[in-house]
């Protein structure tokens, strides 16, 4: 496509926006969602720091970062598992 089609569509949907209004629910969840996501990769770090001691670690991905983060500690234990016992 080009550029200027490109541009001048976005910039038609930014105007839309603009008098239409965002839909405010889907937006938090994202946000939160990607929240937890940041959180979980947090959590990721950390084991991998002061696991390192103990031979254990998780590699930090979006799908590792997922779990931790939704499920929180529960779901950090049960990665450690997967990779202890099953990798």
């Amino acid at each position: 496509m080009d550029p200027i089609i490109v541009i001048s569509i976005l910039g038609g949907l930014i105007l839309l926006l603009l008098f239409i209004g965002t839909p405010v629910k889907p937006i938090r969840m994202i946000g939160q969602g990607v929240i937890k996501i940041l959180i979980g990769a947090l959590f990721l770090f950390f084991l991998n720091a002061f696991g390192n001691q103990f031979g254990i670690y998780v590699p930090i991905n979006l799908i590792t970062a997922s779990v931790s983060g939704i499920l929180g500690i529960p779901g950090l234990f049960a990665l450690v598992a997967i990779q202890t016992w099953v990798v």
